[in-house]
C-alpha cells in the first residue's frame, strides 16, 4: 500500500498522487491542503488526517476525509455522525496502523 504524506508533495500535486492509496495529513496541514484534497478525489486517493492534540472544527475539508484520528476522550461517534467521515478513531497508535 503506497502512502504519501502531505509534506512530501512538491511541484505537480496531482502527478505526485497518481498510484498512491493514501494521502496523510495533520491538522496543521489542512489550511494549506485545498488543492491536495481536490486532487485526491480525482485520483481516487483516500485521505487520512491525524487530528490529535487539536480541536476538531467542522469544515469543507471533512468531505474529502476517509479516516480521522483524534485524541483519546473525543466523542468519535458524534464527530462521525456530523461529518460523514467513514472512520473516526481515538487512539495513540501510529496513524498508519489505521489505514486500510
Amino acid at each position: 500500500m503506497e502512502v504519501l504524506y502531505f509534506h512530501q508533495l512538491a511541484g505537480d500535486i496531482r502527478a505526485s498522487m497518481q498510484g498512491k492509496r493514501w494521502l496523510v495529513l495533520t491538522a496543521a496541514d489542512l489550511p494549506h491542503a485545498t488543492a491536495a484534497l481536490a486532487f485526491s478525489e480525482l485520483e481516487d486517493v483516500l485521505v487520512a488526517v491525524d487530528h490529535r492534540n487539536a480541536s476538531v472544527e467542522d469544515g469543507l475539508w471533512m468531505r474529502a476525509v476517509h479516516l480521522l484520528v483524534v485524541s483519546r476522550g473525543e466523542d468519535c461517534e458524534t464527530i462521525q455522525a456530523r461529518s460523514g467521515i467513514t472512520k473516526v478513531v481515538a487512539t495513540n497508535e501510529d496513524i498508519e496502523e489505521q489505514l486500510w
